[in-house]
C-alpha cells in the first residue's frame, strides 16, 4: 500500500492512497501534525476499503507524543496523554505498535496498543562499549532495566534520585570503582538528572559513563552533559542528530 501526504501553505495536511493493499503507516508520531497525518492517511484509506473486510490497519508511533503526561498532573489542567490516546482511538487501527513507551498507561488508552521494545538498541550500545555495568537511574527504569540486564547477562546497578531542600541527592546502590557504566533510560528531555548521576558514577570510581536513551530530544544540546558523560547512545525516534558526541540506531 502507497500513500502521499499534502501539507498545504496554511498548514493543513491531506492524503492520497497511490496502491491499495492492507495499511502500515509508520511515522515519529512525536507532534500533533503527524496525529493529523495519521488521521489523513487512515481516512483516505477507510474509504479505499469500505467494502473490504479482510484490509488490515496497523500504526507505528516511534515516539509517543505527551507520553509523559500520563495523569492530571494538578487540578484544572489537560490530561495530555488521555487526549492523545482517545484521538488515536477514533481511528480504529487493527494494531498500534509503541517505540518503548514512557509508562504502560499509554498502553491502557490506546486500543489494540502493543510495546516494541528497546532491548535490540540496548544490547547494540552495551557491546559497542564492551559489556559495561548497566545503570538504572530510577525506581522506575529499574524493572525494564533489570529485564535486559537478564537477557544480556549483564551486571546492573540501581540508583535514586530525591531533592533535599531543592537540590538532587543521588544514591549509588552498588560498586562501580574501575568500571564501564552505561545509563538505561528511556527520554531524555535536558538531561540535568543524568549528568548529575555520571558525576556521583565517577566520584565512585567509574571510569567512563556513558548513556543510552531511546527517545533522545536533548532540547538544551549537549554542552552541560559532556562535562560528566562520555558517550551517547540512542535511536533517532525523536529526531536525527549529526554529533560525534551522539551515535544513533535507525528506527525510521
Amino acid at each position: 500500500m502507497k500513500y502521499e501526504i499534502k501539507k498545504f501553505k496554511d498548514g493543513q495536511v491531506a492524503a492520497k492512497i497511490i496502491e491499495t493493499g492492507d495499511l502500515h503507516i509508520k511515522i515519529r508520531g512525536n507532534s500533533y501534525e503527524d496525529l493529523f497525518r495519521i488521521a489523513a492517511v487512515k481516512e483516505a484509506w477507510d474509504a479505499v476499503n469500505v467494502t473490504n473486510k479482510n484490509a488490515i490497519a496497523i500504526l507505528t508511533i516511534t515516539c509517543l507524543i505527551g507520553q509523559r503526561s500520563d495523569r492530571r498532573f494538578n487540578t484544572g489542567e489537560s490530561f495530555d496523554l488521555k487526549i492523545i490516546a482517545n484521538f488515536i482511538n477514533s481511528l480504529n487501527f487493527d494494531s498500534v505498535e509503541i517505540l518503548h513507551p514512557h509508562s504502560s498507561i499509554s498502553l491502557a488508552l490506546i486500543n489494540n496498543s502493543v510495546e516494541l521494545k528497546n532491548f535490540e538498541y540496548v544490547k547494540k550500545a552495551y557491546f559497542k562499549i564492551g559489556s559495561p555495568i548497566l545503570i538504572s537511574p530510577d525506581a522506575g527504569a529499574y524493572k525494564t532495566t533489570h529485564e535486559i540486564a537478564e537477557k544480556l547477562n549483564a551486571d546492573l546497578v540501581p540508583s535514586n534520585k530525591v531533592r533535599v531542600n531543592g537540590v538532587p541527592v543521588i544514591s549509588i546502590q552498588g560498586d562501580v570503582k574501575g568500571k564501564e557504566c552505561l545509563i538505561v533510560d528511556d527520554l531524555a528531555d535536558g538531561g540535568r538528572t543524568f549528568k548529575f548521576l555520571a558525576e556521583e558514577l565517577k566520584k565512585q570510581g567509574a571510569l567512563n559513563v556513558s548513556l543510552y536513551v531511546t527517545h533522545a530530544q536533548f532540547n538544551y544540546g549537549f554542552d552541560e552533559l559532556k562535562e560528566t558523560i562520555n558517550h551517547i547512545y540512542c535511536t533517532n525516534s525523536y529526531k536525527d542528530i549529526k554529533d560525534d558526541f551522539v551515535t544513533q540506531f535507525k528506527v525510521i
